[in-house]
């Protein structure tokens, strides 16, 4: 039998209401974290996507576009598209990778650098609003769960038909 909080989660159930979807209040969540990033980017010249792309070419550089891409959760065209600006605007530079020459590297410039440390500080001001007074153990717990929906959805995906 299933349990109330399934039967109001269920998208298919008859006692369906979002206010008790998870997917409703990640997807508010994500939304309203986006609207203030770009918003706190715009008035130092960034915005999300290039953002994205700095942050994490600092744990990973080089990386490949279609590294950046998935790591971004933006289309390959797309990512391939806001590399090639932050080219043009000096943030990165790119090259064919040394293994593989049909693979497209990018690394950050010393501005792009410059660049990473303030959209840094502008993501901690963010951190800090949101989380500032959390137990470590609740912002663990949270990464964990969302870790673990991040899984399921990728295994979802790949679930053709079912």
């Amino acid at each position: 039998m299933k349990s109330q909080t399934t039967l109001l989660s269920d998208p298919a159930a008859a006692g369906f209401r979002l206010e008790h979807s998870p997917f409703y209040w990640l997807t508010r969540a994500s939304g309203r974290y986006l609207l203030t990033m770009e918003r706190r980017l715009k008035r130092i010249g960034m915005d999300v996507p290039r953002w994205r792309v700095l942050m994490i070419l600092a744990e990973t550089e080089p990386a490949s576009i279609s590294t950046l891409s998935e790591h971004a959760v933006i289309k390959l065209s797309t990512m391939t598209r806001i590399v090639g600006r932050m080219a043009e605007a000096g943030l990165v530079t790119t090259r064919a990778s040394a293994d593989d020459g049909r693979v497209t590297e990018a690394r950050m410039t010393d501005e792009g650098r410059a660049a990473l440390e303030r959209v840094r500080r502008e993501g901690s001001a963010v951190f800090r609003s949101v989380f500032g007074e959390a137990p470590d153990a609740e912002i663990v717990q949270l990464i964990g769960q969302l870790q673990r929906i991040t899984g399921a959805l990728a295994a979802a995906k790949s679930d053709h038909g079912r």
